[in-house]
């Protein structure tokens, strides 16, 4: 028995041991949290820049409203005066306080400071307030479809809002009041305060300048040209950051049309980084590129810069016919050096590259100028492209990929394996990051220029430069020059399909460009979907990107050249 009762007195020792001394701080805070209740400070949102600190995406004071129906003295009163101050439907003011499920309810987040002096007024028992933020966008519609936007309770649900949401949303605080056992406010009641901290401020390689003039150019082509959607972006080849990126149609971020899903999903999806097209002639710099490489490393297979294609019209591989564009009547198109087929845009000279180069060294070059493949940037979404499985691609696939058929890539691909093609050979990551700005103003974070590789060698790229700047000068890309600047460039004219069928009449038209040719600081890729009437790529595209390098000129005040 001494030993029965030794042993429960035991446990039980043990038992207090460890409700006293294992579990006493987490219980003590348990029974304290019965007698507080808490109102959140909401954490000020961190701001989203452009490259310069012009504020892209910003926030202002509203405030949050909520109610404890506990200490609610007459329900239908106050859900009648709640509904008419802040324009709320009273009977679902009235089931929310009537409920009793919860201690504390939100009425409504992101109210103006009017109608909560105005509600303030009356006195109500049980109603709390609290400060809140209103994302404001500062300039509407532009680079809507990467800004994203925020849900009512300010958290980030697309786009640079959501991809960088940790860095955006700061802390909350809360002020913390101790109230009786049905959570009425004591008269002593001892109130705390707790400061929120403030998100981060997001600095983009955006130039919201670079940006509106890319809008505005965008905009006036996809109205003139009656196109399905055009879309738009400008690159820094130096380092790939993205200067602009425009799609079109947009929609005001300030006024999100959050009630029709499917024109929400379709007006947000940012098509550059996530919709695959096939880019038709502008990969032909990718196929020349590779090309020139394998020239200058000694290979025989390889075409010089002076060698002379033959002027046959239409090649024939593993019974498929490939023709050029031209008829190449009167001796147009005929014996012509690689500068020329690229001036021309002559699809049976991209094909005797690719064919004579060979798959494994060719599909070498598509993998390293990141085709197939996601590019890395930040941002969510960004698709793969469709690239043939090497193992399974015939000659014919690859004499079609060789003018940019039989493969599909992202906008923002393309306009990355260009920019390594005419930028020395180096291939970086994409970024949309510039750096991140702590909310006392104190740069805590910048983003690292990150090079993947070396594509092709600088003599390479010079010539291939060289090339595309005689392109625009005196080629297909012709509306893309501009007097006293040295402009480079390819045009693109691509048919759809549908069905894995020619989809008659439906074509993508596209211009790649970059300036200063033998110095780039400037790329931009246009892509307009489904133009009607003229749909050449020369005619509709081209004169969209001088258009915007034309304003970029006047931004940056860019001095002709001597």
């Amino acid at each position: 028995m001494i030993l029965a009762i030794t042993f429960i007195f035991l446990v039980i020792f043990i038992r207090f041991f460890y409700i006293q001394v294992v579990q006493g701080g987490k219980l003590v805070m348990r029974a304290t949290d019965q007698w507080n209740r808490e109102i959140p400070v909401v954490a000020t949102r961190g701001k989203i820049t452009d490259a310069n600190g012009q504020v892209l995406a910003g926030n202002t004071l509203s405030y949050s409203v909520f109610v404890r129906p506990n200490a609610v003295v007459n329900a239908e009163y106050s859900a009648t005066v709640i509904a008419a101050a802040l324009n709320l439907d009273a009977g679902e003011v009235l089931e929310k306080i009537s409920s009793g499920k919860v201690s504390e309810i939100t009425i409504a987040r992101q109210v103006s400071k009017e109608k909560i002096e105005k509600l303030a007024s009356y006195d109500i028992a049980g109603v709390y307030y609290a400060k809140d933020n209103t994302r404001v966008y500062s300039y509407g519609d532009a680079l809507c479809q990467v800004l994203g936007f925020t849900a009512n309770d300010g958290t980030g649900l697309s786009g640079i809002e959501k991809y960088y949401e940790n860095v955006l949303c700061g802390v909350n605080g809360e002020i913390s009041f101790t109230t009786d056992i049905v959570g009425v406010q004591t008269e002593d009641s001892r109130i705390l305060y707790t400061e929120a901290t403030g998100g981060n401020e997001v600095r983009l390689t955006v130039d919201i300048d670079v940006q509106l003039a890319a809008e505005e150019a965008i905009k006036a082509v996809y109205l003139s040209s009656g196109a399905k959607r055009a879309s738009c972006i400008v690159l820094d080849p130096r380092d790939f950051g993205v200067l602009a990126l425009v799609n079109y149609p947009s929609y005001d971020l300030n006024d999100v049309p959050r009630e029709d899903m499917q024109t929400l999903n379709a007006l947000t999806r940012n098509c550059v980084v996530s919709d695959i097209y096939e880019p038709g002639s502008t990969f032909k710099v990718v196929t020349a590129a590779a090309d020139l490489e394998e020239y200058l490393k000694g290979n025989k297979s390889a075409f010089s810069p002076e060698y002379i294609f033959n002027g046959s019209r239409t090649r024939t591989v593993d019974g498929t016919k490939i023709k050029c564009w031209s008829d190449h009547a009167n001796g147009k198109h005929s014996n012509q050096t690689l500068a020329q087929a690229l001036n021309n845009s002559c699809n049976p000279c991209f094909t005797d590259i690719a064919l004579a180069l060979g798959r494994d060294t060719f599909y070498d070059y598509l993998s390293a100028f990141g085709l197939g493949n996601v590019t890395g940037i930040d941002f969510s979404g960004e698709a793969l492209g469709m690239l043939v499985p090497e193992t399974l691609v015939r000659d014919c696939d690859l004499a079609r990929i060789g003018f940019g058929q039989t493969i599909a890539v992202t906008g923002l691909q393309l306009a990355c394996a260009v920019a390594a093609a005419i930028n020395g050979g180096n291939y970086y990551v994409p970024h949309l990051l510039k750096s991140v700005i702590s909310h006392d103003g104190k740069e805590v974070e910048v983003n690292p220029v990150t090079l993947k590789r070396k594509v092709i060698s600088e003599q390479a790229s010079a010539m291939l430069a060289g090339m595309l700047e005689g392109v625009v000068a005196e080629g297909s890309g012709k509306k893309a020059f501009i007097q006293g600047y040295k402009v480079g460039g390819k045009t693109g004219t691509a048919q759809k399909y549908e069905d894995g069928h020619i989809a008659q009449g439906k074509y993508v038209s596209s211009f790649v460009g970059f300036f200063p040719a033998d110095a780039p600081k400037y790329l931009a890729l246009i892509i307009v979907d489904e133009p009607q009437g003229t749909y050449y790529g020369s005619a509709v595209a081209a004169p969209v990107a001088k258009e915007i390098f034309e304003d970029i000129i006047k931004i940056k005040d860019i001095k002709p050249f001597e």
